[in-house]
């Protein structure tokens, strides 16, 4: 860049960052409005989350209460590993959790090397993105939702919201009540990266699978229709 250009971007940065006064910004960004939302997948919160969800390249289970939620976390551990051992954080919805009945044994803390599943109860859902979102500390260590080779994420069918604008509302108004968290992380899919030659690979610097286990009532069929949706 020459040193003519670089002057004349400066000059309009300069130009731009002096005027108006914070109630003429603010007059303009209510101008801005904001962009329409994304037409959800399904009319059903909870399906446009699975469907989502699975174009996220994740998998997915449904299960009505917790007797049905350590079935389900049992069957694919013994699906894919053959094992029932897996790492859980210290959350108090996992740790109530009655594993002894399908036989699973979690060791609740961080993950280790050598451990290739972990299992996440999250903090909230989003249909919208298909992403769920987790607060790190102490209950649920961030290690646990980004180093493990294949995770779990249990999500209560109460903690699904629409929209992103939805999700941080309800942070907000905990962050009023319980303070600020560590950290706050929307996930959505297994780690992925196109950085080496433009090619897409899975589990570069994280998850390589994902799968979201949906807790509470929903319809019969809806698993087979979330998968009719995305085939």
């Amino acid at each position: 860049m020459s040193e003519s250009a670089r002057s004349e971007i400066f000059a309009k940065l300069r130009t731009a960052s002096r005027g108006g006064s914070a109630e003429a910004i603010d007059r303009e960004r209510q101008c801005l409005q904001s962009a329409p939302a994304p037409m959800p997948p399904a009319t059903e919160v909870c399906e446009a989350f699975l469907i989502n969800v699975l174009k996220n390249r994740g998998s997915i289970d449904c299960a009505a209460g917790r007797g049905e939620t350590v079935k389900a976390v049992a069957q694919y551990l013994y699906q894919y590993f053959r094992s029932h051992r897996l790492v859980a954080g210290n959350d108090p919805r996992l740790a109530a959790m009655p594993w002894r009945d399908a036989g699973v044994l979690p060791r609740f803390g961080g993950i280790e090397t050598g451990e290739p599943v972990a299992l996440s109860f999250a903090h909230l859902a989003v249909a919208e993105t298909g992403a769920i979102v987790t607060y790190t500390g102490k209950a649920n260590p961030a290690a646990n939702n980004l180093l493990p080779e294949h995770q779990i994420v249990l999500v209560d069918r109460n903690d699904l919201v629409a929209t992103q604008e939805q999700a941080w509302t309800r942070i907000n108004q905990d962050m009023e009540k319980r303070g600020r968290p560590r950290g706050i992380n929307f996930i959505a899919g297994p780690s992925s990266t196109a950085d080496i030659e433009g090619q897409l690979v899975y589990g570069a610097h994280g998850p390589s699978s994902w799968h979201i286990i949906l807790l509470g009532d929903t319809p019969a069929d809806i698993l087979a229709r979330a998968h009719s949706a995305v085939t």
